[in-house]
């Protein structure tokens, strides 16, 4: 299903075809990987990540520890555009804040205005401009959690 959805044109135009997930990666306490259910029917995928932990510096490596990146699709194209998206994004944040994370960042290429719109609705806000990092071109975007300044 995910193979079937990362091919459709809406996400292939923005996520690499060899993001391809194993049993390591599903053992690997730096990444939680899920599928997005809206009651019983699956619309997405999401993952976060530690910032911290890799053997490169991150893009977000300057957030305080315990900080995590996530990313996400919606695979139906008819779930696209309907306010699904900055919805569960909005409930995954809201669930890592619960679990500790002060700070909760994303990193859609610049011209994902349909992503852009989708985290500024969730609450994201840019901060800082356009870069390059290793997978291409990426506006920072960040929430921090009550009371972390």
């Amino acid at each position: 299903m995910l193979n079937a959805w990362r091919d459709l044109p809406h996400v292939a135009e923005w996520w690499d075809d060899d993001d391809v997930y194993d049993a390591d990666d599903l053992r690997d306490p730096r990444l939680s990987l899920s599928v997005v259910y809206c009651g019983e029917t699956p619309i997405g995928f999401q993952q976060s990540y530690s910032v911290h932990g890799w053997d490169f510096k991150h893009h977000f490596g300057h957030f305080p520890k315990g900080s995590r990146g996530v990313d996400q699709f919606i695979g139906p194209a008819d779930w696209l555009g309907k306010g699904h998206g900055s919805g569960f994004v909005r409930a995954y944040v809201e669930m890592l804040f619960a679990d500790g994370a002060p700070v909760v960042a994303t990193d859609p290429h610049p011209d994902n205005a349909r992503a852009i719109r989708a985290y500024e609705k969730a609450g994201f806000s840019a901060h800082g401009p356009v870069m390059e990092t290793k997978w291409g071109l990426i506006l920072p975007m960040s929430i921090r959690a009550q009371g972390t300044g």
